[in-house]
């Protein structure tokens, strides 16, 4: 998948920018702060309507606007040219796919991947484990609309269960009511989330291997909360909590106290990975995901990277780069140009959230 125009307008810092991009690799260069990575952002809109780096859609819309708005269009390996338009609101967002509203997240999710690497992915070795099972849940979402499904049953029959317990006094007969939508959705989640990862473990340690000449070995093992995928033995454990739950007016267990680890070595890479280590299984990571898109949709991702040439030595910049897919559009941020070595590139010179491409 290529993209060939993108627009914006009235989001975050840019007022309206319309950039016709040719090629494969664009690279957005520019001091900090000035709206680059607000463009990739915008670009990473595509693949599930939501931000990379945000949850609260107020915060993506220019100050004293009532909306912003993205759009695209695309050369795409299975639907040819496309146009993709997304409006945010306040409260509320629109997705227009060649001019036909989709009404449903189910019918779109999984065509148009996009892939983000930033700065902030070394959170997902160093941070809580709600950082990465927030990456999980995008990721899988992003590919299974059934995922998403049984993710929004889950969620909203625990944040009922939750609001019954901090209320205090729930009966047995009112847990129970959400324990029984809860149990299922668990079982099932953790079923999911095991072939998912087993799938993303074994690409992470392929790009792993390349990041490091086959030199050091790396593993993505999942951590479940309770990792019987039976609904019967889940229903068990949420009735037998419920005095404990009760006492501290929250679920303490199921999936949304899962985890994963990242390893090097057979050790935790949090603990005892070195920097180095740490910014390659990160790097390892994102090209997973990409490679794995690509598996299931058989759509290239648009691979975002944000600032991460610059964070690299010179050594590992070549590695990264030799482990994308040559065929991958790439769109980079930084605020000096790109080695010669890593290829050509159209650039783009960014201020004040306008976009200005050089001179080639």
């Amino acid at each position: 998948m290529r993209l060939r125009t993108l627009t914006l307008r009235h989001f975050r810092n840019v007022a309206f920018a319309r950039l016709e991009l040719a090629g494969r690799q664009q690279f957005f260069v520019g001091a900090n702060g000035q709206g680059k990575t607000n463009l990739l952002e915008a670009a990473g809109f595509l693949t599930a309507v939501r931000s990379f780096r945000a949850v609260d859609n107020k915060l993506l819309i220019m100050h004293a606007q009532l909306g912003a708005g993205v759009a695209c269009t695309l050369e795409h390996e299975r639907l040819g040219e496309t146009q993709v338009s997304i409006k945010l609101h306040h409260d509320s967002k629109e997705l227009w796919c060649d001019q036909e509203k989709v009404t449903r997240l189910a019918d779109y999710l999984g065509k148009f991947p996009t892939v983000a690497f930033t700065s902030q992915d070394l959170q997902l070795v160093r941070g809580s484990p709600a950082g990465r099972r927030r990456w999980l849940d995008l990721t899988l979402a992003a590919m299974d609309a059934n995922y998403l499904k049984v993710l929004q049953t889950y969620t909203r029959a625990l944040a009922e269960r939750n609001a019954l317990l901090k209320k205090g006094g729930a009966a047995a007969r009112e847990l129970g009511a959400f324990e029984q939508i809860l149990a299922p959705a668990a079982a099932e989640l953790i079923t999911l989330r095991t072939a998912g990862l087993k799938a993303l473990g074994a690409a992470m340690s392929a790009s792993y291997a390349q990041l490091c000449d086959g030199a050091e070995k790396a593993a993505l093992v999942y951590a479940p909360d309770f990792a019987e995928p039976s609904a019967e033995a889940l229903l068990a454990r949420f009735e037998s909590g419920r005095a404990r739950d009760a006492l501290l007016r929250t679920t303490l267990n199921g999936p949304h106290r899962d985890d994963l680890e990242l390893r090097v070595q057979g050790k935790a890479a949090k603990d005892f990975g070195s920097e180095g280590q740490q910014r390659s299984l990160v790097l390892a990571l994102r090209l997973a995901q990409a490679a794995w898109f690509h598996e299931r949709r058989g759509v290239r991702p648009v691979l975002l990277c944000d600032d991460v040439l610059g964070e690299l030595d010179p050594a590992r910049r070549r590695k990264f780069w030799s482990a994308i897919d040559a065929e991958s559009q790439v769109l980079a941020t930084g605020t000096s140009l790109p080695d010669a070595a890593l290829g050509t590139w159209q650039v783009f010179e960014v201020k004040g959230g306008d976009f200005t491409e050089a001179a080639r």
